[in-house]
């Protein structure tokens, strides 16, 4: 039997969708390929029987890093060593991918979620470009919000970034720069002994540099899995802090990253 505290999330609980549209010519990162697809077979091509019977199928393709997606553990290297000091050299291959740490390694995830919403600090809708998210930053949130980060936590980081999705010149911002998380931020994080954590824009780090310090903090040094492109404007609009977390990346045997459709449950 389900616990009471499953009962009462599931007839009262309120689903939120944290993932991005797919769609060709959506917003990507410079370095991941673009969305593709195409309708092979449209309804009335083959028809079956008198009532003349027909299914329509598509084709797509895309990078594991494109749309809201979810990084592997082996995503970044230093030197060829990537998590607990492991050399990669001869663990990939450009038809199995990684031989260890990819992300058919990565479980499902069900656990709890928190937001630290950075622009209501700053008393503004969207962060500047060059806004570089510290620790400073981080525990204000949580003490603003009233939320304790806990060991176990997957903790979602709102820059406003998503609110210029629709240009994707604007969103990408590749002159300019987009805000993000930076180095003492993503080790504060780490010391607090988060499972995953996830932000609005592309690539979690403050760009630039693009290099991505918190990537190599988080990942190669922590083995904590990064999210973007996450759509957090619902959870911040209701002022949702804490809240179930539930996203299942596809087990795509040797993968960099995944595609995934994660939910928040509150």
């Amino acid at each position: 039997m389900l616990s009471s505290y499953a009962n009462e999330l599931l007839n009262k609980g309120r689903v939120f969708d944290l993932g991005q549209v797919i769609f060709p010519g959506m917003p990507h990162h410079p370095n991941q390929p673009p969305f593709g697809y195409t309708l092979l077979k449209k309804h009335g091509d083959i028809t079956l029987e008198e009532k003349k019977i027909s299914f329509c199928n598509d084709l797509f393709m895309m990078g594991g890093h494109t749309g809201t997606h979810l990084d592997a553990v082996a995503h970044v290297a230093c030197n060829n060593r990537v998590y607990n000091d492991v050399d990669i050299t001869d663990l990939q291959d450009y038809q199995n991918g990684l031989k260890v740490m990819g992300i058919d390694t990565t479980p499902p995830i069900v656990r709890k979620g928190v937001l630290l919403d950075i622009p209501p600090l700053l008393d503004v809708e969207v962060l500047p470009h060059d806004f570089g998210i510290g620790e400073k930053e981080l525990q204000r949130a949580s003490e603003h919000e009233g939320i304790d980060i806990e060991k176990g936590d997957v903790v979602l980081i709102r820059t406003g970034w998503m609110r210029f999705w629709d240009d994707r010149k604007k969103y990408l911002s590749v002159d300019k720069g987009v805000p993000g998380v930076i180095e003492d931020g993503a080790r504060f994080l780490a010391s607090t002994g988060i499972s995953f954590t996830g932000t609005d824009t592309t690539a979690y780090d403050r760009v630039p540099p693009h290099y991505l310090p918190c990537h190599i903090i988080l990942l190669k040094e922590n083995g904590i899995q990064i999210m973007e492109m996450l759509n957090l404007e619902e959870l911040s609009k209701n002022r949702i802090y804490a809240f179930l977390f539930i996203a299942l990346p596809l087990k795509i045997r040797g993968g960099a990253g995944s595609p995934i459709r994660p939910i928040a449950i509150a």
